[in-house]
C-alpha cells in the first residue's frame, strides 16, 4: 500500500482535511474529495434514519461506528464523497448527484491529485 496516501487517509480522519483524489483501481477511475471515515459513518446513517424499523436500527448502529475515533485504527479504506467511477467510457456513475464511495487502500493501484470534472 502506497505510504503517501495512507497519510492523506490519515489526515482526513484526524481532522478537517480533505484533498480532491483521483484513484486506478482495478482499471477503473474512482475521483472525489477525501473525508474522513466518521463523516462517511454519519452520512450512510442519516440515509436509513427515516426508514422503517430495520432501517432505523441500522442507522443506529452506523451512528455508534461513526463515534470510533478512526485517527487511531488501523487505515484499511479510504472514502470519497461527490465520488465518481470512470470505467472505460466517457460518462461517469453517477452521471448525475452524488454518493459517497468507499474502497479497500490495499485495492488502490495508483491515484493522483484532482479529480476528473464530469462536464
Amino acid at each position: 500500500m502506497d505510504n503517501i496516501l495512507r497519510n492523506f487517509v490519515k489526515a482526513a480522519n484526524q481532522g478537517d482535511f480533505s484533498l480532491d483524489l483521483t484513484l486506478n483501481v482495478n482499471g477503473a477511475l474512482v475521483t472525489g474529495t477525501t473525508v474522513s471515515a466518521k463523516k462517511y459513518m454519519q452520512s450512510l446513517s442519516r440515509t436509513f434514519e427515516n426508514g422503517n424499523e430495520i432501517s432505523q436500527e441500522l442507522s443506529e448502529k452506523l451512528s455508534r461506528a461513526s463515534e470510533v475515533n478512526y485517527a487511531h485504527e488501523e487505515i484499511s479504506y479510504i472514502h470519497l464523497e461527490e465520488a465518481q467511477v470512470y470505467n472505460g467510457d466517457s460518462k461517469p456513475t453517477p452521471s448525475e448527484g452524488s454518493f459517497y464511495w468507499r474502497g479497500k487502500l490495499d485495492e488502490v493501484d495508483g491515484f493522483f491529485l484532482g479529480k476528473i470534472d464530469a462536464n
